[in-house]
């Protein structure tokens, strides 16, 4: 089995923003995702009680030019305004094509 290199992206962002950020990672070229709920605290602190209902977080295989092109709408558009933290990690998959 041949394992390729791709990127993990993962985000952490309020989930009262998850469809808006699906959408423009699909607009930007991701081929899938997966969401799940997350909770956890950072510099700003902990965040309890939010009225749309706490963080989701969102990963997804990538090549590496889909990821600069996501960095950039992450910096422009979320970063700035939204409690969202966002990382790049290194991954080997199987079936590569598909990413």
């Amino acid at each position: 089995m041949e394992l390729v290199e791709r990127k993990l992206l993962t985000i952490i962002v309020e989930s009262a923003l998850e469809s808006r950020l699906l959408n423009d990672l699909s607009e930007a070229g991701i081929t899938g995702y997966t969401v799940t709920m997350a909770h956890g605290a950072g510099l700003r602190g902990q965040r309890e009680g939010d009225l749309q209902g706490g963080n989701v977080k969102v990963e997804c295989v990538l090549k590496e030019e889909v990821a600069d092109t996501i960095f950039a709408l992450l910096h422009r558009d979320y970063f700035p305004h939204y409690a969202c933290v966002a990382w790049l990690s290194p991954a080997m998959v199987a079936r590569g094509e598909n990413y």
